[in-house]
């Protein structure tokens, strides 16, 4: 059963417990960026008005259905706030709850950093250590850098549940977390139609974000499902990105995915560093928001479907990619499985993408490309079956373990570095595998060792044009 399908099922059981609720006790506590701004990209992708509107109706319409909606909260108490740089809620240092209100924020913040770094402007704000939790709330911004909540420094800890959240300015996040700040949300209902405008965002300091149930879904260019520089954790969730990747994790910092799906389609650009399109990417800017070291992205069981360009694109930076599992649909035929070259992002010519890939009890075809500065080690277990061909140009440095019982078929010429495999491991199926230069024979076995990664990024450090930074408001 899909995760949107499961939804739907367990909306039906809690309407029903609400209405045996109602009988009983006569009242109830249940639970629960059109871009505004003047610069313009690089790369123009060219829609009308009409079509892009009806997009956002048709994915707004479908996605929520399922999930806990506006009308599934009983409203008692009303917190609004019009001021620019203030907050309808703020807690510091202290412990509060709030259950059953809505929070209407508008104004704007022109201090950039101080609102995606250190919360000013967002419409919910805890700090100073503070524990914050919220029940059954319905929580909307509109106004430029107006994130909807926002859990900022070491031992500060946001708590939200069964509540639904729209913004619909520029650089104005669902869930934003900074500072080492620890954000725990369940059965959220997020849409975002600003650009730079993650549903799940964090920025400098990181933290740790955990997300349980759900649908986050965002419209905006820039403007991914989650946008990481933390460690992120999301399960049995809907997670959609209508203009910008599904996912992006940038230098030390982590997404895990269980039992997600996931839905990608890229098909805008913040900045012109790079043309490729993909559902999830994991680099590093050098903007100093992200520390440097090895970036991990993890999903097991769920999905990823992907409707432009690749699956997988990472450069200037060393990651590992854990896939177990997981049903994954690429609809560009174009487009494919995993990227690793230099954008950019760092410094010309030590900029690639340094990849630790594992597939475990996976089915899965896509090419793989790796670059001329590019590295990536590839581990198939678990009776994994994969077909596709591996750096077909010749120019990066790749190997290959192939565990007994999963399986490599070729679709094109490969040119890899080293392989571990079994006799019966590699189906050339009319094509030739290079093993250092040499071509493969069918049924040979093979034991080599894997190329050594040194976790490290090139380039200096200032803001670089990021994905999921605002157009132009932030220099290179």
């Amino acid at each position: 059963m899909s995760i949107r399908k499961r939804y739907r099922a367990v909306s039906l059981v809690m309407v029903l417990a609400f209405v045996m609720y109602c009988a009983a006790c006569s009242k109830t506590t249940a639970p629960a960026e059109t871009s505004q701004a003047s610069e313009e990209s690089s790369i123009v992708i060219e829609t009308t008005t009409e079509s892009t509107t009806e997009s956002t109706e048709e994915t707004t319409a479908e996605t929520s259905a399922g999930y806990i909606s506006a009308d599934d909260i009983e409203i008692k108490d009303e917190i609004t706030n019009d001021g620019d740089s203030e907050h309808a809620i703020e807690v510091s240092g202290e412990s509060q709850s709030y259950s059953n209100i809505s929070v209407t924020k508008t104004g704007d913040s022109d201090e950039g950093d101080k609102a995606d770094f250190y919360g000013d402007n967002s419409a919910v704000f805890a700090t100073d250590g503070a524990e914050l939790t919220i029940d059954s709330a319905v929580i909307d911004t509109d106004g430029k850098h107006a994130n909807a909540v926002f859990s900022y420094g070491d031992g500060t800890t946001v708590n939200i549940s069964n509540s639904v959240i729209t913004t619909s300015g520029n650089c104005s996040g669902g869930l934003m977390t900074t500072g080492g700040g620890t954000m725990n949300a369940t059965n959220l209902n997020i849409h975002t139609t600003g650009n730079s405008s993650a549903a799940i965002r964090s920025d400098r300091g990181g933290g740790t974000v955990n997300v349980d149930g759900g649908s986050y879904v965002t419209d905006g260019k820039g403007s991914p499902a989650i946008y990481s520089t933390a460690d992120i954790t999301v399960s049995n969730a809907y997670l959609e990105s209508t203009s910008s990747q599904g996912v992006v994790v940038e230098g030390k910092n982590s997404v895990t995915l269980n039992n997600v799906e996931l839905v990608a389609d890229n098909n805008s650009k913040n900045s012109d560093k790079s043309s490729v399109y993909q559902a999830v990417m994991i680099y590093q800017s050098m903007s100093g928001d992200a520390s440097v070291g090895l970036a991990t992205f993890t999903i097991t069981d769920g999905s990823i479907t992907n409707k432009n360009g690749d699956i997988f694109f990472v450069n200037n930076t060393t990651a590992t990619i854990t896939l177990e599992n997981v049903e994954v649909v690429n609809q560009d035929a174009d487009g494919v499985f995993l990227r690793a070259e230099a954008a950019g992002w760092g410094k010309e010519g030590s900029n690639g993408g340094k990849v630790n890939l594992y597939l475990k009890n996976q089915t899965l075809t896509g090419d793989m490309v790796v670059d001329e500065i590019s590295v990536l080690n590839f581990y198939m277990d678990s009776s994994t079956t994969y077909t596709g061909a591996v750096n077909a140009d010749n120019e990066g440095e790749v190997y290959v373990q192939i565990e007994t019982g999963s399986k490599w078929v070729l679709t094109g010429d490969s040119y890899i570095t080293s392989l571990t495999c079994d006799a019966d491991s590699i189906d050339l199926n009319g094509h030739t595998l290079y093993v250092n230069g040499v071509a493969y024979t069918a049924g040979e076995s093979s034991e080599d060792l894997a190329i050594e990664i040194v976790s490290e990024s090139s380039g200096g450090g200032g803001h670089s044009d990021k994905p999921g930074d605002p157009p132009g408001d932030k220099p290179d």
